[in-house]
């Protein structure tokens, strides 16, 4: 083992809570795409802001861009101290943890001990536990919004961060903010626990304005859950309200028009995106909801115009539509899939195939994403690999790539039933299909049929002899 001034330093250096040994890391977040989201927030002077430069150094370090890290850090410095002068030491915990990284990475290894030498003498003050950092709400709840502004792979590590916060500070606003904001987004992901019940984060953020009557934010972010629960009377007060109290704050402006998109009110939507987008241009959440506002329109036309050309081949509004639907996506490539698959979804429906194809090539090669993400673009590829391109073995092949994936999601539930229905149509036709035989085999054998999934491959062998998958999972039924 190494013992240089470097490694020892090191060592401590692993023992603080801040933001280089929390997760994310480069390789699993689209650096530049959050770096744009908060410079937004601190343009838009949101709340938490010095959080906002904390993250925001972190990522410029990961890129080799000290210099604007340290400034980075100061920033975050000057509005603890100017906002929470009589908490600043508790607040602090987690810039100077990122001041030490960033030193340590610079090389300036006396100037990285001197930060740690503060932290110890702050965390002998407030907790019992380790020497460089204190478990305390500050820190997990700084952690809890980092994780829940990088991927939806930290959701669920977010939430239980402002869990644990709200042990020790059970009425902080910020904290209760947070765990519904969490909760909500999990709900929303197919296949999460959270999704079995949608009304779990209602009491939270009603917590949240009965503390804060005045959070416009978490006005309309309960009226959206109220939507989905069809309470439409109480939801419609709430954005109302929202937009009377800050009709200038961009979250209150984006998820008011999603509210609007989801009620039909597409102009009124469209109206409140672009006032929006006046304000934080670069936002992928704004360009996906126009892009939506614009294929809703354009298929509402259709449908009212059914043997009119103009309006089913409209090209101002096509073009509207994949213009933004592919600006939400330009620094997202690995986290905005649902903003990709739409944009395949409205090539595939303007005949431009190509684009369609390569936009769904691209997202099954990628790798280290939510599960329920990659059954959703098993799923479309495979009905664009069906219908349009006519071809049933790379079909096949996407859904059985979606049904393998162990995540118990409405995805992976399509992709089932699209193999079911494929296989029983082939067999009714050719009872011999071997492929057909060996998807129907593979069912039985995910549903722990054994029985029937050994007849099944046995049956496929006998008109497919040699077929390694068969004989291989044969093998696997009969140990």
């Amino acid at each position: 083992m190494s013992n240089t001034p470097g490694d020892l330093l090191k060592e401590k250096l692993d023992q603080l809570q801040c933001h280089f040994t929390w997760r994310p890391q480069k390789e699993t977040v689209d650096v530049e795409d959050v770096k744009l989201k908060l410079q937004d927030s601190i343009n838009m002077n949101m709340k938490y802001k010095a959080q906002s430069y904390n993250q925001l150094a972190f990522l410029n370090s990961l890129q080799g861009n000290y210099e604007e890290a340290i400034q980075n850090l100061k920033e975050a410095e000057k509005i603890l101290m100017e906002n929470h002068k009589d908490e600043y030491e508790r607040r602090s915990i987690i810039t100077y943890g990122n001041f030490a990284w960033v030193h340590y990475h610079m090389g300036q290894l006396t100037e990285a001990q001197s930060y740690l030498d503060k932290l110890e003498m702050i965390c002998k003050l407030l907790s019992d536990g380790p020497r460089y950092t204190a478990m305390i709400p500050e820190v997990y709840g700084e952690k809890g919004w980092s994780l829940l502004g990088s991927a939806g792979e930290y959701y669920e590590e977010a939430k239980e961060c402002f869990a644990k916060a709200l042990e020790q500070d059970p009425d902080n606003t910020e904290w209760i903010m947070g765990y519904a904001t969490a909760l909500s987004r999990l709900e929303s992901l197919s296949g999460t626990p959270e999704s079995r019940d949608q009304s779990r984060s209602v009491k939270y953020f009603r917590r949240v304005l009965e503390l804060d009557p005045d959070d416009a934010v978490a006005m309309v972010l309960l009226a959206l859950k109220l939507q989905r629960l069809g309470q439409n009377e109480e939801a419609n007060v709430l954005v109302e309200q929202a937009l009377q109290r800050n009709s200038n704050l961009p979250y209150v402006l984006r998820y008011a028009a999603k509210y609007y998109r989801k009620k039909s009110s597409v102009a009124k939507a469209i109206k409140l995106l672009k006032q929006a987008l006046e304000l934080t241009p670069h936002s992928g959440f704004l360009h996906h909801q126009l892009g939506l506002c614009y294929r809703s329109k354009l298929n509402y036309t259709r449908c009212r115009y059914p043997r009119n050309p103009e309006f089913q081949q409209n090209p101002v509004m096509i073009n509207l539509c994949k213009y933004h639907l592919e600006k939400a996506f330009d620094h997202r490539r690995r986290s905005f899939i649902k903003a990709q698959l739409d944009f395949a979804d409205i090539c595939r429906t303007n005949g431009e195939y190509s684009r369609a194809e390569e936009t769904y090539r691209r997202l099954v090669e990628l790798v280290d994403i939510r599960p329920e993400n990659m059954q959703s673009i098993c799923l479309e590829a495979g009905l664009f690999e069906l219908y349009q391109k006519k071809s049933e073995t790379n079909a096949v092949r996407l859904f059985l790539k979606g049904v393998k994936i162990e995540y118990n999601s409405e995805e992976r539930e399509k992709c089932r039933m699209n193999l079911e229905k494929w296989a029983g149509s082939k067999l009714r036709v050719n009872a011999n299909d071997s492929k057909a035989l060996g998807v129907k085999a593979f069912l039985y054998q995910l549903d722990g049929n054994t029985d029937k999934a050994t007849e099944y491959f046995e049956k496929a062998l006998e008109f497919d002899p040699g077929n390694e998958e068969y004989v291989s999972a044969l093998s696997q039924l009969h140990i």
